[in-house]
């Protein structure tokens, strides 16, 4: 398997002196999703957690649930990664109605659709599971995110999603694209546990768009957590989906954006 960092020489200025040294960097390779066949997505990703990303994508995007994947074959080429992913019949046939090649830059959120309208398309309500809350949890969910983040230590340059549920982190996942590292996270949740409950909340180091309400929605998860603001689009769509928007987390402060409900204050606190 491709590696997924290398150190670098590079030069350090600071205050008018330099000094050479070494900084390790993330790969970026193209990683191509492709059904029964046909390719429908290449995207610029971080070569490790490659099954996760099949998964997690093939959830996200609509295409496949897990159950509907028969074969992964994982097929490197000069060329980059191959994710060679064989569908059920049925599954096959919805893909083949929307199916279109599409290459996708780093943080490409909405591939292979072919309207603007699909976008938008319509998710139901996440499921009604009295998931909650406390001020302190958020606040140490996104504390804790940083330990799960050996590939950003390294480099300092990929983004993070994790899984929050039963008071702790219980998965995360990183990629040079933050809808690749949801999509991995996605993947991984399923294939540790099919059954897996999705009453928990995922936290993200990027800004809340609108894909990645899209993706939290496919997933079922109620709560999206992250370090930066929400796009007018993603508000609108956590209204609708029942989501709790939780963003521009601080050591001591968040915002809630949406169905804040889920989010259970101190006593004392006092909402002007």
């Amino acid at each position: 398997m491709s590696r997924t960092s290398a150190s670098i020489p590079r030069l350090r200025i600071s205050r008018g002196r330099g000094g050479k040294g070494e900084r390790r960097l993330p790969a970026e390779v193209p990683v191509a999703l492709s059904y029964n066949g046909s390719t429908h997505a290449v995207m610029m990703a971080t070569p490790a957690d490659l099954e996760d990303f099949a998964y997690g994508f093939s959830l996200n995007e609509g295409i496949a649930e897990p159950d509907e994947i028969r074969e992964l074959e994982i097929a490197e080429t000069e060329d980059g990664i191959d994710l060679r992913i064989w569908l059920s019949e049925s599954a096959g046939t919805r893909h083949n109605d929307r199916r279109r090649t599409v290459t996708g830059p780093v943080g490409c959120g909405l591939c292979g659709l072919d309207s603007l309208k699909a976008a938008r398309r319509p998710l139901p309500p996440v499921p009604d599971t009295r998931f909650a809350m406390s001020e302190a949890e958020v606040l140490a969910a996104a504390a804790g995110l940083t330990a799960h983040q050996p590939l950003q230590d390294e480099t300092r340059a990929v983004h993070a999603a994790a899984f929050w549920q039963g008071g702790q982190i219980i998965a995360a996942r990183e990629d040079v694209g933050r809808h690749n590292a949801l999509d991995k996270l996605t993947g991984a949740l399923l294939r540790q546990d099919p059954g897996q409950s999705r009453a928990g909340a995922f936290i993200i180091t990027s800004r809340i768009s609108i894909d990645m309400v899209q993706k939290c929605a496919s997933f079922g998860a109620p709560v999206l957590i992250a370090v930066s603001a929400p796009t007018l689009a993603a508000v609108d769509l956590a209204e609708g989906c029942g989501i709790t928007l939780v963003g521009l987390v601080r050591a001591d402060s968040f915002e809630i954006f949406t169905h804040p409900d889920r989010i259970k204050l101190q006593e004392d606190a006092h909402v002007a």
